[in-house]
This record gives C-alpha cells, sequence and structure tokens, in this order.
C-alpha cells in the first residue's frame, strides 16, 4: 500500500496524490462554500453583541474590521466556482482562516484590556474553524494556526505587553485549541486517505477480475464473451453510420501436429507467439479474440471494401507462417481463414450469426487446400 508522510500526510506517490485530489475536489468545493457561508453568518452574529463589550467610540471601527476580514471568503467563495479552484484551492481556503483569525487580532488590538475576553473565544473558534470545516489540508491548517499564535504573542506579549497571567492563561486556551482541533483535523485526514487508498486498491482489484473474466488466461486477449461485447458495438456503430465491418475467424494449420510432437507447452508457446503477431498489426479499434483451441476471431471495424478484406487476410497468413524461434526444429505453421463482412442482408446480424457465418467459410478454406481464405456465401 501507498506510504503516506507521517506529518504532512501527503502520499509519497505523486501519482496517487493527485488522483486523491482529484477524487475529493467535488467534496472540497461543496465543503468549502458550506464554510465559508457559515463562517460569514457567525462571523456577523459575533457582532450582536458587539454593544456589550465594545465602547460606543470603538463600535464603527470593529464593524470596519470585520467587514474587511470578510472580502477574503467572499473572493474565494467566487473563485470555487472558476476552473482555477481545481488546482489552487488550498492557499485560497487557508486564507479564510487565516483573515478571520487576523480579524479578530486586530479587533482585540484596538480594544482595551478587559474587552480581551471578548474577541479571545472568537480565536479558538478559529482555530477549529481552520482545521475542521474549512477543508484545508491538516498540514496547512497546522502553519497558519502556529503563525496566528506566535504574532498574537508578539503583538500582545512583546508590543502590548498584556499583563502575564492573562497572557498565559490565552496561550494556554490557544495551544489546547489547536492540540484538540489539530488532533482531530489530522485523524480525520488520515483515516479519509487510507479510505481512499483502501476504495483504489479494492477498484483495482475488482477491475482485474473483470479483466480476467473477459480475457484468455493463456494469450491475454479478449474471450468470447468480450468479443460479443464489441460485435454488438461494432453492430451499433454500423446502423448509425452505416459502416461495414468484417469478422476473420483463423484456425492454425498444422498446429494438431506441433502440439502432438512437441507437447503442450510449445503448443502453447505457438498460440501466444500467434496472439502477440497478430497483436502487432491490427489497429487499436480492432478486437483480436482467442476464442477456443486454436482458434481466432479478428473484427476489424470499417473494413472498407472486400480488397481489404482479402489483402488484410493474406497478410495474416503470411505473418503466421513466420517462424517461431523458440520452437526446436522445423515445423509447419499456416491457417486457413473465413471472412463475413457485416452487416448485410439475408445475414443474421447478431454475434453468434456473424461468427459462425465466419467458421462456415474458414470450413470451405479448409476444404479448399488450407492455408487460404475465403468469404462467406451471401446466402448464410
Amino acid at each position: 500500500m501507498t506510504r503516506m508522510n507521517l506529518l504532512t500526510l501527503g502520499f509519497h506517490d505523486s501519482a496517487t496524490e493527485m488522483a486523491f485530489v482529484r477524487h475529493i475536489l467535488p467534496r472540497l468545493r461543496l465543503q468549502g462554500r458550506a464554510a465559508i457561508i457559515l463562517g460569514t453568518i457567525i462571523y456577523f452574529l459575533y457582532g450582536a453583541v458587539d454593544h456589550l463589550f465594545v465602547p460606543a467610540d470603538l463600535l464603527d471601527e470593529v464593524w470596519q474590521v470585520r467587514v474587511l476580514a470578510l472580502i477574503v471568503p467572499a473572493g474565494v467563495l467566487i473563485l470555487s466556482y472558476l476552473p482555477w479552484f481545481e488546482r489552487y484551492n488550498q492557499l485560497p481556503l487557508g486564507l479564510v482562516g487565516l483573515s478571520a483569525a487576523l480579524g479578530l487580532i486586530a479587533m482585540l488590538w484596538r480594544l482595551p484590556l478587559e474587552s480581551a475576553a471578548y474577541c479571545f473565544p472568537g480565536m479558538m473558534l478559529a482555530t477549529f474553524y481552520t482545521y475542521n470545516l474549512l477543508g484545508t489540508r491538516f498540514i496547512h491548517a497546522l502553519l497558519i494556526n502556529v503563525a496566528v499564535l506566535i504574532l498574537y504573542n508578539l503583538l500582545f506579549g512583546v508590543i502590548r505587553d498584556f499583563p502575564e497571567a492573562v497572557l498565559l492563561s490565552q496561550n494556554f486556551f490557544l495551544v489546547s485549541a489547536n492540540l484538540i482541533g489539530g488532533a482531530a483535523g489530522y485523524l480525520a485526514e488520515f483515516y479519509r486517505r487510507q479510505l481512499f487508498l483502501r476504495e483504489m486498491q479494492l477498484e483495482e482489484e475488482r477491475q482485474l477480475h473483470l479483466n480476467r473474466s473477459l480475457h484468455d488466461r493463456l494469450t491475454g486477449l479478449p474471450n468470447r464473451d468480450l468479443l460479443d461485447d464489441r460485435i454488438n458495438q461494432a453492430l451499433a456503430l454500423a446502423r448509425r453510420d452505416q459502416a461495414r465491418h468484417a469478422g476473420f475467424f483463423i484456425d492454425l494449420d498444422g498446429f494438431k501436429s506441433i502440439n502432438d510432437r512437441l507437447g503442450h507447452d510449445h503448443g502453447d508457446i505457438v498460440l501466444r507467439s500467434v496472439a502477440r503477431r497478430l497483436e502487432s498489426v491490427m489497429r487499436e479499434t480492432d478486437t483480436i479474440s482467442r476464442i477456443g483451441g486454436d482458434e481466432f476471431f479478428v473484427l476489424v471495424q470499417d473494413i472498407g471494401s472486400c480488397d481489404s478484406a482479402r489483402h488484410l487476410a493474406e497478410k495474416l497468413i503470411a505473418l503466421i507462417e513466420q517462424p517461431i524461434p523458440e520452437l526446436p526444429g522445423k515445423h509447419e505453421l499456416s491457417a486457413s481463414i473465413g471472412i463475413c463482412l457485416f452487416p448485410r442482408p439475408g445475414l443474421a446480424n447478431t454475434p453468434e450469426g456473424i461468427i459462425r457465418c465466419a467458421d462456415q467459410a474458414m470450413y470451405q478454406a479448409k476444404a479448399d487446400g488450407r492455408r487460404c481464405h475465403r468469404f462467406a456465401d451471401m446466402l448464410v
């Protein structure tokens, strides 16, 4: 399982980190917006009790600070609707928490000492808000709140020179808020990332099982189930675009002799070699399937004309006849190919009908001496 940095909680693997970022982005957008709206409401409600703690001559100034502090959240709320937010969301979200704390510090700076009890609880709320509600990563929230704590002590412990008892008690609660809020934020992000890794692992296992169920274990080629699905897709494409497709039923000539003479292990080598050769010359849009024994089926989309199908069949026969270096001694391997062009009237335009049509054409090639191809009868 991908390891994480225990301090930053970032994944060591950059691809996994990017996948996680993309995974949480929709939730992060909604969480950030909800947190900004809720924080704005609380910030305004905070002002409802100003008259109980703030001297009358400072009320306007406190409200000016409050409104200025809300400019950043308003801007980030707008940014959350832009594509830019997809890549750069941690900095603006962190600035929302920082602006809330700085606004309270600015108020506290202007207020007399006896009003400290009014602003200080708000700083603790801002601490929890940054760690647990905004959606900022733990490490970013930690840096922001440590910076706020240092700034608070510089302003009120060195410059303003608050009484030692007041400063110590407030530091105790600020540090405690950081420990509790930080621990909650750390654990939430840690387990969210662990859950993502587990979900990713389960998805990989699901894809592996799905891939195995739809592919031949020996060659890795699509099996009959996946081939049927691809033929159905080709038929749907033909109905929409009037395209013409082709199915090539390939049976190996001389395979039984190699298998009986050299054994099944060498027979498997032949099948894997043929599979790789077919893959090397076909397009990505085509499908190469092993449908049993030494039989392969190639589905070619948008084949064009009979001449194109004929040329491809000759090319495939020549390719299969090339020597296989892994086999000892001389061997004769070739192929008989049946070709079915579809869709067309008079043909059962289904996967079963198309494969059966190409299969019958392949048997005609066998009957005509092998090492050749034949087109399916129009009446099949």
